[in-house]
């Protein structure tokens, strides 16, 4: 069954948790330690006109790909900095990648607004 997109990250961040991280050469990339180099590519990307219930199914089979990968977080970082526009990147789908970089620029915005000393308003005025 699926779950509301907030959930989700919810249990993907905790899933990142269980999984044990292995040490790895630092001079290789992230991505030569991802669990979806050995999967389809077609589980991690639509095709085109899917259907929405296989939609669902597909991306919650990639999310439990993405789920025991040692470097589910570095993946979601790649697509949230890039931005990646499709696909199922370090446990989210396009989607719920767009709600997390709502909430960072919102966050961003409200830590500046109590980042500005209270003197700044009154000068101002």
């Amino acid at each position: 069954m699926l779950q509301p997109p907030h959930q989700s990250l919810q249990v993907a961040a905790l899933s990142a948790q269980r999984v044990p991280v292995r040490d790895r050469d630092q001079d290789a990339p992230w991505h030569t330690e991802a669990v979806c180099r050995r999967d389809e590519a077609g589980l991690f990307f639509a095709p085109s006109k899917e259907p929405t219930a296989a939609r669902l199914s597909r991306e919650e089979a990639a999310k439990r790909v993405c789920a025991r990968c040692p470097v589910m977080i570095e993946c979601r970082e790649h697509a949230l900095l890039q931005p990646e526009p499709y696909g199922v990147w370090g446990g989210l789908t396009a989607a719920e990648r767009r709600v997390v970089l709502a909430r960072r620029r919102r966050r961003d915005v409200e830590l500046k607004k109590t980042a500005r000393p209270a003197g700044t308003i009154a000068a101002a005025g």
